[in-house]
């Protein structure tokens, strides 16, 4: 893998949650496994898999105590994981680097209402909706598998 690409490892929304929540803790420190559960909000089976992957890679250790019958399961970024991590948000910085100036320019004249046209599945009154702080497609009804959004 060169400098230039992303961390695939790392890439995948949920374990790329859990390397940036074990990096903002100080080196050495620990999460217990349920409490990054609960920060993540994953399903136990979820966050056990993502976590053998990045364990597998060395990304990252686990440590099992007992005390008595119950059993606490920590996890904790490694050195190779907080790394892995540096080199892909350079990764991202240099991938997005062009974005820069000129991003901020066209979105004061309206260019993100014209990028987004080129986007599918975007449409020019959610881009406004975000622009102004909304929640796009905020009171339109919903398909039939999905609920109403909460008011936000």
């Amino acid at each position: 893998m060169t400098g230039d690409e992303l961390d695939p490892l790392i890439h995948v929304p949920t374990r790329l949650k859990i390397v940036a929540t074990l990096a903002a803790l100080p080196d050495g420190d620990s999460l217990s496994f349920t409490r990054l559960q609960d920060m993540l909000g994953l399903t136990p089976g979820n966050l056990i898999i993502q976590l053998r992957k990045l364990e597998e890679a060395g990304y990252l250790s686990s440590e099992k105590t007992r005390t008595g019958s119950a059993q606490r399961t920590t996890v904790a970024l490694t050195g190779q994981g907080r790394a892995a991590l540096g080199a892909y948000t350079q990764a991202l910085r240099n991938l997005l680097g062009g974005l820069g100036g000129d991003a901020r320019a066209d979105s004061d004249h309206g260019g993100s209402r014209a990028a987004a046209a080129e986007v599918p599945g975007i449409q020019g009154d959610g881009v406004a909706a975000v622009n102004a702080g909304k929640r796009p497609g905020a009171g339109r009804p919903r398909s039939r598998h999905h609920p109403p959004l909460p008011a936000g």
